[in-house]
């Protein structure tokens, strides 16, 4: 039966012919721009509807490395509640950060990229490329005015849009220069009749693993270390060849970069004789100190250990090959740690409010990630929460304790989520070991386990127009 309404479907398409053909599918973009279009505006109209109570609960973005905070939208864009963007989120089935930034985006086209933003209700322009513009000019250092916004407005919307990345660098960096934002930068040099951008910066993406056990990274540096970071990788590519290494020349410069952070150790193996002690007896510091948490199956047979040949690695939540494990574990000094192996059948209790750290990994190894509704934190960098709120009075006024430090009473929760299940309306249940249900403040319901997000049953969204109370 599928097989027929396959070949069903595959003799429709074939009878439109190749002209009906084209038209239908520049008709679905047609609609899918339109219904992005359309995302936009309902996304601005939803933070309308929830403006922050002060300055310090509105939403922002943290910054890596740094105390402050960057708004989602630019100077002029009103500000939106912290934490209306995680249900507006759960509804698209996105995290409360992508839902963050696509709130950001409207805003920032809506209110100071007008021209853009009727372009793209017009249908001239499709949303994801005035996202893009509206990402750029939102992050802009040192920021943009409106003025100097509605600088860049009027070039991308004379050419609909149609402007590439290294493009719109070079606009948004003539616009600094125009409106001298750059001048407000204690860094920059007045005098020196050009623009101070600092470009450099060095990135890890280390949230995208491959399947391989390779990450990519990215980097802008200053052209003397460029220079001398090439020289390295090429003497250091051209040492393992000639220790040996039948690899490619880009495997062998991705290595050696895995060794310069390793502070030279192949070169340290080489020299003594792969060993842990130098020429006078003393050990080596061990060089790797990198933290991985890699779960394996074993299993005993007499006194030999037997593992399987794949397992599951925390960082990026990935497949791994034991070959891999070993051999990041062998080309090396590595120190390796192996921890007990923790029952999640069994249930574990402590008294008392604090998390001792037997309970905290049990936790983490069940829920792996932050347990709200689509959030991919991973859950050895969250909080451990009490579900059911732990009564500190309970002993003394001798009532039986409501939030018990127990394994079904405790969920991993990023400090974001954990916050936003304290001090709002969202609420949470444990159905069953790492089985969640949560409750929006709208009544929406979404059940997350290790597998993912499953909404259930949404409610009745009531009639048009007439949005939903606040709680």
């Amino acid at each position: 039966m599928i097989e027929r309404l396959e070949a069903g479907a595959w003799a429709g398409a074939d009878a439109l012919g190749p002209a009906a053909l084209l038209a239908s599918i520049r008709s679905a973009r047609s609609a899918e721009d339109a219904a992005a279009a359309e995302q936009l505006d309902l996304a601005a109209r939803w933070a309308d509807l929830h403006p922050p109570e002060s300055i310090h609960t509105a939403a922002s973005f943290t910054v890596a490395g740094c105390e402050h905070e960057e708004p989602i939208a630019g100077p002029g864009t009103p500000l939106v509640a912290e934490f209306c963007v995680a249900e507006l989120g759960t509804v698209l089935g996105i995290t409360s950060v992508s839902a963050k930034k696509l709130i950001g985006h409207a805003l920032e086209l809506r209110h100071r990229l007008p021209r853009l933003w009727a372009q793209v209700h017009a249908g001239r322009v499709p949303a994801w490329r005035a996202r893009a513009v509206a990402e750029v000019t939102i992050h802009s250092t040192p920021a943009l005015t409106r003025e100097a916004a509605a600088f860049v407005d009027s070039q991308v919307a004379a050419v609909a849009g149609r402007i590439g990345p290294a493009q719109l660098d070079r606009l948004v960096a003539e616009t600094i220069k125009r409106f001298d934002l750059a001048g407000q930068d204690p860094a920059a040099d007045p005098e020196d009749g050009y623009l101070h951008v600092d470009p450099r910066h060095v990135t890890i993406h280390d949230q995208d693993v491959h399947f391989a056990g390779t990450v990519r990274l990215e980097a802008e540096v200053d052209l003397a270390d460029g220079l001398d970071l090439h020289q390295a990788l090429a003497h250091r590519a051209a040492t393992l060849k000639a220790l040996g290494s039948v690899e490619s020349l880009d495997a062998r410069r991705a290595k050696a970069l895995g060794d310069l952070a390793r502070t030279q150790t192949a070169l340290d193996l080489f020299q003594h004789g792969h060993t842990n002690r130098s020429d006078d007896g003393q050990a080596l510091p061990v060089a790797r100190e990198v933290v991985l948490h890699a779960h394996v199956d074993a299993t005993l047979s007499g006194d030999t250990t037997i593992f399987g040949p794949t397992g599951r690695l925390e960082e990026g939540q990935r497949l791994l090959l034991i070959d891999q494990l070993k051999g990041w574990c062998g080309d090396s000094r590595t120190t390796i740690t192996v921890k007990p192996v923790i029952d999640l059948n069994v249930e574990k209790a402590a008294p008392g409010y604090a998390i001792p750290d037997r309970i905290r990994e049990h936790v983490i190894l069940r829920d792996r990630t932050c347990v709200f509704p689509w959030c991919d934190r991973p859950a050895r960098g969250c909080d451990v929460d009490h579900v059911t709120e732990y009564d500190h009075h309970a002993d003394a006024a001798g009532r039986p304790q409501p939030g018990p430090t127990h394994t079904d009473n405790l969920a991993a929760l990023c400090r974001f989520h954990h916050r936003l299940k304290t001090h709002s309306a969202w609420q949470y249940r444990m159905v069953a070991p790492g089985v969640f249900e949560w409750t929006s403040p709208h009544g929406h319901r979404y059940r997350r386990d290790r597998t993912g997000t499953i909404a259930l049953d949404p409610p009745d969204p009531g009639p048009p127009g007439i949005p939903s109370p606040r709680r």
